[in-house]
């Protein structure tokens, strides 16, 4: 008798492999995204390795650059979903859209954590360091997890308020695990990346920001009025060739719209 194979056997369906090679279009067009627009400052870091001896010109792109990055991400995140592969575009037409939003609410979270950082540094051998230094590590730590959660936000298209300065810390004290697992995630990130810039920028960001992206999306405390919107990926059927755009109206739909082509 002919032996049976009974050898494992790869089989996966049509329909996995797409979703598979979807979410791999997704991270590479956020690392390229990533890497593109933070271009100046890796530009800068090469030319100064102690970036600290240069607060004022660093801290400037620190306001400039990784803000409307991690928003335009975010959105680009949101309007993708399923086995969609959007185009590169789209990443960097929600950059330019969200831009001016995503530095108005990136300036607060990156000073504060600037300034405590400065404060732990310079009273680490006071008198009174003792006792504000730990203070100023968790307004430091509390700040750097509330950013990313309000980006998110402003990717979902809702608007710049003060309550968001205020919900976004409270975000992230309700749900520490989420803000600790965000935390650690791009801290692994950035040393990966520092010691192997061209590899890790090449593999990293997106698997990263898509964790990031998916906890912030829990950690979110806006409802009703100001709930997050999730940024529409629309093809709009013109001439018979479908193009996709991003809509960041501010919308509160959360589901892609597709229009259908009219009927002759």
């Amino acid at each position: 008798m002919k032996e049976v194979d009974r050898r494992p056997r790869l089989n996966v369906a049509y329909g996995s492999w797409e979703l598979i090679w979807a979410h791999v279009h997704r991270v590479l067009v956020v690392n390229l995204g990533i890497a593109v627009t933070h271009l100046p400052l890796l530009l800068a870091l090469q030319v100064s390795h102690q970036p600290w001896r240069h607060p004022v010109f660093f801290g400037l792109l620190l306001l400039m650059l990784p803000g409307p990055s991690l928003a335009a991400a975010f959105a680009y995140l949101g309007a993708t979903t399923g086995d969609e592969q959007a185009p590169v575009r789209l990443f960097f037409r929600a950059y330019r859209q969200l831009f001016r939003r995503a530095v108005l609410v990136s300036a607060p979270f990156v000073l504060l954590v600037i300034a405590a950082v400065a404060d732990v540094v310079t009273m680490r051998t006071a008198v009174l360091g003792t006792a504000v230094a730990p203070v100023a590590v968790v307004v430091a730590l509390v700040a750097a997890s509330a950013w990313p959660v309000a980006l998110a936000h402003v990717a979902g298209g809702g608007a710049v308020e003060r309550q968001l300065f205020l919900l976004a810390p409270y975000a992230v004290v309700r749900h520490g695990v989420l803000a600790l697992m965000n935390m650690a995630l791009g801290t692994v990130a950035l040393f990966l990346v520092n010691q192997a810039p061209l590899l890790g920028l090449a593999v990293l960001p997106g698997c990263v920001l898509f964790v990031v992206w998916r906890n912030c999306r829990v950690m979110v405390v806006f409802r009703g009025r100001d709930a997050v919107a999730e940024p529409v990926a629309r093809e709009v059927v013109r001439d018979g060739v479908r193009k996709r755009k991003l809509d960041l109206s501010g919308s509160l739909r959360s589901r892609a719209v597709r229009a259908t082509a009219p009927r002759s």
